[in-house]
């Protein structure tokens, strides 16, 4: 079969590779119809996540047609189910699973060892993502693997809704929408977005229907922030305007009480002195990340407010005004 691999930082390829086959009696084999990019994708392209290996399929958002279903997998599917299959591969029986933390479910991440001696503990396994989350080949590609298919999966009706229409419900809705209720949204919050990407235009959307007394997205890009204010929200360009003095402006010198990262590792700032030093330590792996986004949420939310951080990080940050968090 035909899928897209990861060959090395921007160097990304339409393989060859071996059709999957059953390997476990909980998996199921899925056809591909749709998948999409996401922006956690480009920390991959640009070579930022470690833990890839040249030849690694690449995508974690995508559905299709079941083909072929294991055997202990028959109860929750059959063939010709038409399936969102989730971002995080999950058991569904261990302590994590059992208490709704689903993205670190226990048992699916087979490299667990590795990821447990860089981050002290581990996430679920991910599809289309690094050897730290298990290295599972992912669904930019024409055929997939679905291990522990009986609970990692989302089935939708055959007639009535496009693939466009539910294809997000694998990542980027439910980013967003986790990113926002795990703010506690009250009517009297300023829920405050940096980045308005897919991630960032999910959240923007979730905030408003939570309630939120005002939404207001940051980004310096116009067509997303053009779409930003078609989801309710009030824009701020970085690239034009402060955004620290803007958000106070709107908030009458009190801060948004609700700050989200919708950005993650690799933020663009207007050129200052931290700027530059993130991208110079980036450049050579002094520093994985560049916390812009961080570090302005630190300083700019109100007392008593709170920080949620959808956004993807690789592991180290710099310079960070934790002082600002006390």
């Amino acid at each position: 079969m035909k899928a897209l691999c990861w060959h090395g930082s921007r160097d990304i390829r339409c393989d060859q590779v071996p059709d999957p086959k059953i390997e476990h009696p909980r998996d199921a084999i899925v056809k591909v119809t749709s998948c999409a990019i996401c922006g956690s994708d480009l920390h991959l392209f640009d070579g930022y996540m470690p833990g890839m290996k040249s030849g690694d399929v690449m995508g974690h958002e995508f559905m299709g047609e079941v083909v072929e279903v294991g055997g202990q997998s028959k109860g929750a599917l059959k063939v010709g189910d038409r399936v969102v299959v989730p971002f995080t591969i999950i058991c569904g029986e261990c302590d994590q699973c059992r208490s709704g933390y689903f993205s670190v479910c226990e048992r699916t991440n087979r490299n667990k060892d590795a990821a447990e001696k860089m981050f002290g503990h581990t996430t679920a396994g991910l599809f289309g993502y690094t050897h730290l989350t298990g290295g599972y080949p992912g669904g930019q590609a024409e055929y997939v693997r679905v291990p522990f298919a009986d609970k990692t999966h989302i089935k939708v009706p055959r007639n009535g809704l496009s693939d466009e229409q539910v294809l997000f419900l694998g990542d980027i809705f439910p980013t967003g929408w986790q990113a926002a209720i795990q703010c506690d949204i009250q009517p009297s919050d300023t829920v405050a977005v940096w980045g308005c990407g897919p991630v960032g235009q999910m959240t923007i959307r979730s905030a408003v229907l939570l309630g939120a007394k005002q939404v207001i997205a940051i980004d310096n890009v116009p067509e997303r922030l053009a779409m930003a204010r078609a989801g309710g929200a009030i824009t701020i360009d970085f690239g034009s305007e402060s955004v620290v003095v803007r958000l106070n402006d709107l908030t009458h010198g009190k801060g948004p009480e609700k700050c989200i990262d919708a950005v993650g590792m690799e933020a663009h700032a207007t050129a200052t002195l931290d700027s530059i030093y993130d991208t110079l330590k980036q450049s050579v792996m002094l520093e994985t990340d560049r916390p812009h986004v961080l570090r302005e949420m630190m300083y700019v939310c109100r007392p008593a407010g709170t920080l949620s951080i959808p956004g993807v990080y690789g592991g180290l940050l710099d310079k960070l005004p934790f002082g600002a968090v006390m």
